[in-house]
């Protein structure tokens, strides 16, 4: 049965190769004006060659604990993004991972790191799954990919950054399941996440590798994670896919998001809660803790009850395929983001598009000026503009200004 749903998932995942004509590039000071005018604004100072894909945040990040309510500051505003410049127009030896920052919700971006060939392998399906954590202060990042996980320190070169790599499982002689890896190579790591103090860290290894692993790592004394007691065995056997800590209500709750369902791991006691709420066979893409567990899954999208507790939002009128007239509450979720200072604002990506609503899920409307594909990533800005990415590109929208409400594209039968 989890053979089966690992492969029901593989199919799930599958991204359409999709091109979008670039437009010119801008600097900041324009994409507020055009922001202002609610123009859709494309972002193209992303490093790499800007062939198919590389515009595409994997992942956005920021620092663990950074407070996005606060007045002002560059932490406060930071983002940072993980992307993949692995077209087939691109040379085997200038394909690469980059860790870029942002100042400014999005609009510009400075490259801090480039990682090369050595540490991914774009052949077995690299890229729609790595992840990216950042330290307090954005001193150094943690990377998952094909490959395993590792520490990358910036330097003044973002060609040549220190590369440290974390120690994880090993294929075995005889996989258990079918794999891509030869005996002893690295098994492939994908979703991690840091605590505030920067005490622990946690990576999930497995996916589509082997079966699920959750590590558990601690710091040494020169700065390096360092593997730690193991936490307590995975009550499932489904692929890890998203993890959150919880760093503010609950500081000693872990949630893991599976191929099937949403579990919280208590760290002290060592023991494992499945969030109630969830519906069967849900891949739990994302969650966030902003104003509680929030959850973009397929197929749905959740809201928080309590901690342990989620409901859906059976009454968002989701458009579920661009070419019919069926609307309801089945969507095929990628990630979801949630205004701190305003958690009535909720952000999701999906197959379909992005989605906005301003009353926490009652009511929801699609960004229609966007390009016509599936969007995998976003982040809610201080200021309300919304960074959002996918194949097709990454942009910057303004869906909660009042001049610049879209409206829910839907069709006569």
């Amino acid at each position: 049965m989890a053979r089966a749903r690992k492969t029901a998932l593989l199919l799930l995942l599958a991204t359409p190769a999709v091109m979008w004509a670039q437009s010119p590039r801008t600097k900041s000071g324009s994409a507020t004006a055009e922001l202002e005018s609610c123009r859709i604004r494309r972002i193209t100072g992303l490093p790499g060659s800007h062939n198919f894909a590389s515009d595409f945040l994997e992942a956005i990040a920021t620092a663990p604990g950074a407070d996005r309510t606060s007045a002002a500051g560059d932490s406060a505003d930071a983002l940072w993004g993980l992307t993949a410049d692995l077209s087939s127009q691109v040379s085997p030896q200038e394909q690469a991972l980059y860790i870029s920052k942002s100042t400014d919700g999005g609009a510009t971006w400075t490259e801090l790191a480039r990682i090369d060939s050595r540490y991914f392998n774009a052949k077995i399906s690299e890229g729609l799954r790595n992840g990216l954590a950042v330290s307090p202060g954005g001193t150094y990042f943690i990377i998952t990919t094909q490959r395993g996980a590792f520490q990358i320190f910036p330097r003044t070169n973002p060609a040549a950054p220190l590369v440290k790599a974390l120690t994880g499982p090993l294929t075995p002689d005889s996989p258990s399941v079918s794999s891509a890896k030869k005996p002893g190579e690295p098994v492939r790591a994908n979703a991690l996440s840091m605590t505030a103090d920067e005490t622990r860290l946690f990576i999930g290894y497995g996916y589509f590798d082997l079966e699920p692993q959750l590590f558990s790592y601690r710091k040494s004394d020169d700065g390096s994670w360092i593997q730690d007691v193991p936490p307590a065995l995975l009550p499932m056997d489904q692929d890890i896919l998203s993890m959150e800590f919880d760093n503010s209500a609950n500081p000693h709750l872990l949630y893991v998001g599976t191929g099937d369902q949403a579990y919280a791991l208590d760290l002290p006691t060592r023991k494992w809660t499945m969030v109630d709420g969830v519906g069967p066979d849900s891949a739990i893409h994302s969650m966030t803790l902003a104003g509680g567990l929030h959850i973009a899954a397929c197929w749905g999208v959740y809201n928080p009850v309590n901690a342990l507790a989620v409901t859906r939002l059976t009454h968002a009128r989701f458009l579920l395929h661009r070419n019919s007239d069926d609307i309801g509450p089945n969507i095929r979720a990628y990630s979801i983001d949630v205004d701190p200072a305003n958690p009535a604002r909720e952000v999701v990506t999906s197959l379909t598009g992005v989605y906005t609503t301003e009353d926490r899920g009652d009511t929801w409307r699609r960004l229609n000026d966007l390009p016509q594909q599936e969007f995998r990533s976003a982040h809610l800005n201080r200021d309300g503009s919304v960074l959002v990415s996918g194949i097709a590109g990454t942009f910057l929208v303004n869906p909660f200004a009042a001049r610049c409400s879209p409206t829910l594209k839907q069709r006569r039968k």
